[in-house]
C-alpha cells in the first residue's frame, strides 16, 4: 500500500490522538514523567505534521475535516478532566463571582478574612490569594459573562474551547481568500499546547487570540473599524498585543482608532476607583513573578524589573516596526514575530503565552516559533517539582533545551537563506 501524504497525515493524527488522550488521563499530575512522555510524543508528531504541511501544497477536504474531528476528540478528553496543578482558572471563577456580588476584583483580596464567607470550594484553591486580580477589564467582563450563565470551572473551560473552535472558522475564512491551502488550519488545531492549556487548564489568553485573529482578518478585508475595535478588545483581555500597534499605523483611520479607544474605555468604567484606572496586582507581577526568563534574568542585573519589562515592550514595538517595513502586507509573520520577540524578553514565559502565536505561524520563517511551541513542553516539569516540595525554579538544562532548539532552528534557516542565489536586478 502506497503511503500517500494524506495517509501519513492520518497516521500522525492517530498518534496525536493516542498520545494526548493518555496525557489527559494524567492531567492531575502535570509535569510528572507519565504526563510529559506522551505530551512529548505528541510534540514530535506535531512537528512531523508541520513537515507534511510544508511538503504538500494541497490536501483533500476530507483530510482536513477528519483532522479537525480528531482534534475535537482529544480536546474532549482534556475538557472532561478537572484542571491540573495550573489553577489560574479558579481565579477566573473568583473574579467573576466577586463582580456578581458587587465587588471589584482589583480591590478585593481573596485571602481577606472579611470575604471568607463568599468563597466556594472551587475558589478556595485559587493561586496567590494574597493579591487582587491582575487581569485587564476585557478579561474581567468575560469572567463575569460566563459566571452569570454558570459559575464553575467547567463552564469557563467550555467557553474557552468554543473560542478555540471559532478561531478554526476564522482561519478557514482567511485561507479561502489566500493562496495558502486550508490544510494549514491543522498547524493551529493540532498543536498540543491548545489541548493542554485551553481544554485542560483553561486560560483566558485564547479569548484574546480570537479577537486578535478577527482583527487580522478584518484588516485583510479592509474592515478598518472592525479591525481597530477587535484589536482594542484583544489588548483589553491581555496586554501583550499592544506591541502590534505599528502594524495598524495608517491601515486604520483616526476615527477607527478613536472608536477602539472609546470601546476599551467603556470596559473600564465599572472598575474605576475614584476616577483612576485600576491595575490590580499587575505591578507586583512585573516586580516579583519569574518563570522561564533567561533574557530577563540577565538584564535585570543592570536595571530594575520595571525598566527591563519596558525594554521587552520596546523590543516588540521595534520588531513590529521592522516587520511593517519588510514583510508583505497582511503577513501573519508580522503578527507572530513581534509577540515572540517581546515574550523572549519577558519576566514570565508560561507555555500558554505561546497560544498568541499559533494562528500566525505557517511560513518557513516562523519555523523557530513553531519549534518553540514544542520545545517549551519540558517546562511543565516544574509543576511536578513543586508537588515534591522543590522550589519554583526552572532547571537550567530545560531552558537550554527549550531555547537551544529555537536558536538551532534559526541558525539553520539563516544559513539556508544566505545560500539562496541572489535575484538579479
Amino acid at each position: 500500500m502506497k503511503l500517500t501524504p494524506s495517509r501519513r497525515l492520518y497516521g500522525l493524527g492517530v498518534i496525536l490522538l493516542v498520545a494526548l488522550t493518555n496525557c489527559s488521563r494524567k492531567f492531575g499530575s502535570m509535569g510528572a514523567p507519565f504526563f510529559l512522555i506522551p505530551l512529548a510524543v505528541a510534540g514530535v508528531a506535531y512537528l512531523l505534521t508541520i513537515r507534511e504541511l510544508f511538503s504538500t501544497p494541497r490536501f483533500p477536504r476530507r483530510v482536513i475535516v477528519i483532522g479537525l474531528g480528531l482534534a475535537a476528540l482529544w480536546h474532549l478528553a482534556f475538557l472532561r478532566m478537572p484542571p491540573g496543578s495550573d489553577d489560574d482558572i479558579h481565579r477566573y471563577v473568583w473574579d467573576g463571582r466577586v463582580q456578581r456580588l458587587g465587588y471589584s476584583p482589583y480591590i478585593v483580596v481573596p485571602s481577606d478574612p472579611a470575604f471568607a464567607g463568599i468563597h466556594t470550594p472551587e475558589t478556595r484553591t485559587l493561586n496567590n490569594p494574597d493579591l487582587p486580580s491582575p487581569y485587564p477589564a476585557g478579561a474581567e467582563l468575560f469572567f463575569l459573562a460566563v459566571t452569570e450563565i454558570h459559575e464553575s470551572v467547567f463552564a469557563l473551560k467550555v467557553a474557552f474551547v468554543l473560542c478555540e473552535f471559532a478561531i478554526v472558522f476564522v482561519l478557514l475564512d482567511i485561507f479561502s481568500r489566500s493562496d495558502q491551502g486550508a490544510h494549514w488550519v491543522l498547524a493551529y488545531a493540532w498543536n498540543p499546547l491548545l489541548a493542554v492549556e485551553v481544554a485542560g487548564s483553561g486560560h483566558i489568553d485564547i479569548v484574546g487570540v480570537l479577537l486578535l485573529l478577527v482583527s487580522f482578518a478584518a484588516l485583510g478585508r479592509r474592515w478598518r473599524a472592525v479591525a481597530a475595535v477587535a484589536f482594542g478588545l484583544a489588548v483589553a483581555v491581555k496586554l501583550l498585543p499592544i506591541i502590534l500597534l505599528p502594524l495598524y499605523w495608517r491601515r486604520v483611520r483616526l476615527r477607527d482608532a478613536a472608536l477602539a479607544v472609546i470601546v476599551v474605555g467603556l470596559l473600564y468604567i465599572p472598575f474605576l476607583n475614584h476616577g483612576r484606572i485600576p491595575i490590580g496586582s499587575l505591578d507586583t507581577y512585573v516586580q516579583s513573578f519569574r518563570f522561564n526568563d533567561p533574557v530577563f534574568a540577565i538584564l535585570k542585573r543592570v536595571a530594575t524589573p520595571q525598566v527591563v519589562a519596558g525594554l521587552a515592550v520596546l523590543v516588540g514595538f521595534l520588531t513590529a516596526i521592522w516587520m511593517r517595513r519588510k514583510a508583505p502586507a497582511w503577513s501573519p509573520d508580522a503578527f507572530a514575530w513581534p509577540m515572540a520577540a517581546s515574550l523572549l524578553c519577558a519576566p514570565v514565559v508560561y507555555p500558554w503565552y505561546l497560544l498568541w502565536l499559533l494562528p500566525f505561524v505557517r511560513s518557513a520563517s516562523t519555523v523557530p516559533i513553531i519549534i518553540w511551541t514544542v520545545s517549551i513542553i519540558p517546562t511543565y516539569y516544574v509543576w511536578h517539582l513543586r508537588t515534591l516540595g522543590r522550589p519554583w525554579l526552572l532547571p537550567s538544562w530545560i531552558m537550554l533545551l527549550e531555547y537551544g532548539s529555537v536558536v538551532a532552528a534559526g541558525v539553520v534557516i539563516g544559513f539556508q537563506w544566505l545560500r539562496q542565489p541572489a535575484v538579479p536586478e
